[in-house]
Parts: structure tokens; C-alpha cells; sequence
């Protein structure tokens, strides 16, 4: 088993003109600089997932298949997305719908961003909805918010932000042992939900 952990950064802003790729790509900027992470990065714009799901009997499209055996590959998600009226977007909750195994026993963290609103409301919602599949929501997560006032165009920071760094390597810390825990207790026995 390899000592790198595969993380599965879930963009799930769709919305034209969408703000949420500049923050996947910093997510992922401070991914990169810890040798134990790599990174998995999946785009719901481009996923392609239908938006009605099968009866149980039927088969799951291709978008599903491909997209399931990145998740099943997956030892931890992270799960960045915008706070539309104090919840997640429907793309996130259809995503989350068409798979089940795929999110047992591993870590999930969310971060949210936000234009006006201190965000929160997302992360906190989407915590009873992986608990729900057996996954693990860790507690730390991050908050980007006023995030339209952070990042300049290019996508960098125009000021340095000492709490945010400090939420981001929290976050990082506790997703990448509770990824270890998991991934060593997933091998020892077989999961039972």
C-alpha cells in the first residue's frame, strides 16, 4: 500500500461564469505542497451526470461508471463548492445520489465560499448527508468567505491571510489522518454498513 493518499477534489460549482475553479485551484495548489497527498481533481460541469437517477435494476450510464471508479479509488474527498442560499448546489446532491459504496469509511471535507454571507451553512448540510452514506465528515473545514474580495483575476491572493492558511493545513491534518485510519482499518476488514 502506497504512503501517498489519493484525495478526490470535487468541484461542484456548474453555473456559467462560476468562481469556483479559482478556488479548486488553490485548494489543490496547497494539496501539492505536501508530499502524502496527491490529487484527483473532478469537475461536476464536466462529468456529465445525468440528472435522473435509474431505477435500482438499471444500469448506471457511463458518466456514473467512469466517474464511480475514480470515487471508489479515492482514501479521502474534498468537496469544494459555493454556499447558494445558505445551502450547496443541486449538481453536489446529485452527485453525491448516484453512488453509495464509493463514499464509505473515508474522510470527507468541505470548502465553501461565499459572495456577501460568512458561509457555513453548506458544509454543515453536507455533513448529514455523508454521514448518512457512512462516510466520515471531519470536523474541520474550510470557509472562503467574501471570497469575490479575496483572489484577484489571476486567481492568486492580493494579501497574505494567516487564518485561512491556518484552516487550510488544520483541515489538511485531520483529513490526512483520518484518511490513514481508514484506508489501514478498510484493509484489516471488509466494511458493513
Amino acid at each position: 500500500m502506497s504512503d501517498v493518499l489519493r484525495v478526490a477534489l470535487i468541484l461542484g460549482s456548474t453555473r456559467s461564469g462560476r468562481f469556483g475553479p479559482l478556488v479548486a485551484d488553490w485548494f489543490a495548489g496547497r494539496c501539492a505542497r505536501r508530499p502524502d497527498l496527491t490529487v484527483d481533481r473532478i469537475d461536476l460541469a464536466t462529468a456529465a451526470l445525468p440528472d435522473q437517477l435509474p431505477d435500482l435494476d438499471e444500469p448506471r450510464p457511463e458518466p456514473v461508471r467512469a466517474l464511480g471508479s475514480r470515487l471508489a479509488g479515492a482514501d479521502a474527498f474534498v468537496v469544494v463548492t459555493p454556499e447558494y442560499n445558505r445551502s450547496f448546489p443541486a449538481a453536489v446532491k446529485n452527485a453525491i445520489d448516484w453512488f453509495d459504496s464509493e463514499w464509505a469509511a473515508k474522510p470527507v471535507s468541505v470548502v465553501t465560499y461565499c459572495r456577501d454571507a460568512e458561509g457555513g451553512h453548506g458544509a454543515a448540510q453536507l455533513r448529514q448527508v455523508f454521514g448518512e452514506l457512512n462516510a466520515v465528515p471531519i470536523r474541520r473545514t474550510v470557509t472562503v468567505s467574501r471570497a469575490w474580495q479575496r483572489f484577484t483575476v489571476d486567481g492568486s491572493w492580493p494579501r497574505r491571510d494567516p487564518d485561512l492558511h491556518d484552516a487550510v493545513e488544520a483541515t489538511l491534518d485531520q483529513l490526512t489522518w483520518w484518511a490513514c485510519a481508514l484506508r489501514t482499518a478498510r484493509a484489516a476488514t471488509p466494511f458493513v454498513p
